[in-house]
């Protein structure tokens, strides 16, 4: 049973709220100022504090700070009859999970702690993704605990024990040289050696003989001295070939005879040196279609193809992405210096149907973009889609709908394609948008809200109802409000993308502006056909009768 504290100076506001949640099967507990409060928080184990704001001695913000200073996973939602929205942004700044001013909806503040008390468990669940990475879902600098790369660790415990050449084989991105690493590093006899790296792929070929080999003094231009290659750096040890499915054909050749003798030759030498290292390979490339094509030696093939670790794409590691987030997160507020500790819930919905073509490389680089430019201590949505990544997701790739006004004709001609505009629906988006900006930039405090759009509170209620809006916490308000934002900022302003200010903007009117241009361009594009522009704006002929009435038309 949930535990709810009741921090009230108010003896009925107190006794009404403990009525209410008793009924619907809370443990109840009340306290009369900050210090008893702070005092029960100490002795009881307290999943969820209800906290006026404006009491004797100690405020609720006060209380808010000191509960969260000794037990910070305590949900904390504040009320008050003296609501601003200054206040509001500094309880959500410190960690409050919703503001309500006075009066309240029952219901609705029923619903916030139904809410609540689910997003303790979604919290409950990222800090076990923290422990998993710290507790050992990963080997080496791999993280994961897909069975895909359970058994990819597994591999990599039997093949590190031997002396045999591996191929690792994969996507770009996937971490084939962390694999390489994790096998150097868990070899009995190699490990303390040195671990060399070359890509074959990004050295001409002429340079990766003398790379690989080294060369004599005089060998060609600009050898003054006489240069030790890599294989003679790693002996003993452990050379990994990346992108071997880019070497030439010369190449192979030379790389064959090292594999097959234990000896190599350096450029403008002539004596035979002996050589014992382990050989990790790694493609990108299907090598056995490239032997098929007569672009890599089959012999070749074969003697580094002994051990085949297969690396998956991340879009295969179910599970595994939350995992990675979470690791690199800390990574990169460690290196960067910043407090950014969470991923909004919706940031990791947005990353969890992207279908990475990078792979881990890609979530690597989106998420230490993120922390870099993130102000708050959360990355929201708004981070990410900064970079190429922004994109339809692969996996839910939607079509777009025959009814809904192109986005990209915000602000211009909007029948630049001929299907129906979709009038109600695109009317509908705006008001969303404007309805989470009202909310945002006044704290979530719904008088305030209805002020900036210039309407009455009842008003506003019933829109929110209609939208599904009225559930939203303030953090989720801003997660969309800038997911909304992001889509409007590339679209010129118009009729259809109005600039929002501080100072708000009256809905109605708004709605009324935006609603004449669709109508008259349908009406031009019909020839003046009423009966025609209500199919192209997807309404009734009647409905469009009343708006043009409306509209002084």
């Amino acid at each position: 049973m949930d535990h709810i504290l009741i921090v009230d100076d108010d003896l009925s506001m107190r006794e009404v709220l403990e009525l209410m949640l008793n009924r619907e099967g809370y443990e109840v507990s009340l306290a009369s100022n900050g210090q008893k409060a702070l005092d029960l928080v100490a002795k009881k184990s307290i999943d969820l504090i209800i906290s006026d704001i404006r009491m004797k001695y100690m405020d609720g913000i006060d209380i808010l700070k000191k509960v969260k200073a000794i037990k910070p996973e305590t949900i904390v939602i504040l009320i008050s009859a003296f609501a601003t929205a200054e206040t509001a942004v500094i309880a959500m700044n410190e960690g409050a999970f919703d503001f309500f001013p006075k009066p309240f909806q029952v219901e609705e503040l029923k619903e916030v702690i139904k809410r609540a008390l689910a997003h303790r468990t979604l919290e409950a669940e990222q800090q076990k993704l923290k422990e998993n990475i710290a507790e050992g879902c990963h080997f080496g600098s791999l993280v994961g605990q897909s069975p895909q790369m359970l058994k990819v660790y597994e591999l990599i415990r039997r093949a590190a024990q031997t002396p045999t050449n591996i191929l690792i084989t994969g996507e770009s991105g996937t971490g084939k040289e962390l694999v390489a690493r994790a096998i150097h590093e868990n070899a009995p006899t190699r490990a303390k050696e040195k671990f060399v790296t070359i890509n074959c792929g990004g050295m001409p070929e002429e340079l990766i003989e003398s790379e690989l080999f080294g060369h004599k003094k005089g060998a060609f231009t600009g050898a003054l001295m006489d240069k030790p290659g890599l294989f003679e750096i790693a002996n003993n040890g452990t050379i990994f070939l990346d992108e071997i499915g880019d070497l030439s054909m010369p190449m192979q050749v030379k790389l064959l005879r090292v594999v097959q003798e234990k000896t190599y030759r350096a450029v403008g030498g002539t004596e035979e040196r002996k050589v014992d290292v382990r050989l990790i390979s790694a493609t990108n490339k299907d090598l056995e279609n490239e032997v098929m094509n007569e672009r890599f030696r089959e012999d070749l093939y074969y003697r580094l193809n002994v051990i085949n670790i297969k690396m998956p794409p991340l879009r295969e590691r179910e599970g595994d992405l939350p995992l990675l987030a979470h690791y690199f997160l800390e990574k990169y507020s460690r290196e960067l210096g910043k407090k950014v500790w969470k991923i909004s819930s919706y940031a990791l919905d947005i990353l969890s149907q992207y279908d990475f073509p990078g792979n881990v490389r890609e979530l690597q680089n989106i998420i230490q973009r993120s922390v870099a430019l993130e102000q708050s201590n959360i990355i929201l949505p708004e981070s990410l889609t900064l970079g190429s990544f922004k994109r339809q997701p692969a996996k839910t790739q939607k079509k777009e709908s025959p009814h809904i006004a192109s986005e990209t004709s915000w602000g211009g001609n909007y029948l630049n394609k001929d299907r129906p505009i979709g009038l109600e629906d695109t009317l509908a988006k705006l008001e969303i948008r404007l309805l989470l900006q009202a909310l945002h930039t006044a704290g979530g405090i719904r008088q305030t809200a209805a002020d900036l759009l210039g309407t009455s509170p009842k008003s506003l209620r019933r829109r929110l109802v209609k939208y599904r809006l009225e559930e939203l916490t303030l953090h989720q308000i801003g997660d969309r409000c800038l997911q909304e934002e992001s889509e409007a900022a590339d679209q010129p302003p118009g009729p259809l993308n109005p600039v929002w200010t501080p100072e708000g903007l009256n809905l109605d009117m708004t709605l009324q502006q935006a609603e004449k241009p669709l109508i008259d361009q349908a009406l031009q594009k019909s020839g003046g056909s009423k009966t025609k522009a209500a199919e192209i704006l997807g309404i009734s002929l009647s409905s469009l009768t009343y708006r043009l009435s409306k509209n002084g038309c």
